[in-house]
């Protein structure tokens, strides 16, 4: 097992939950928490990189 890592079981046995020391592992935490913003906006819709720089630039927010 990896230090500054607890598992919270159940009354099953089963592993329910997780505990981070994030003083050790602030890195695998932000890993972890970008993957599953990642996966709940991948079905969103995009832009393509120049309807954003259109949109920006008509917005005076966009240098050149």
């Amino acid at each position: 097992m990896m230090e500054g890592i607890q598992f919270v079981i159940n009354d099953d046995g089963e592993k329910t939950a997780v505990l981070i020391d994030l003083t050790r592992h602030s890195d695998l935490w932000e890993d972890f928490y970008d993957l599953v913003n990642a996966r709940l906006r991948a079905n969103e819709p995009r832009d393509s990189l120049e309807s954003v720089k259109k949109r920006l630039s008509q917005k005076h927010k966009l240098d050149g």
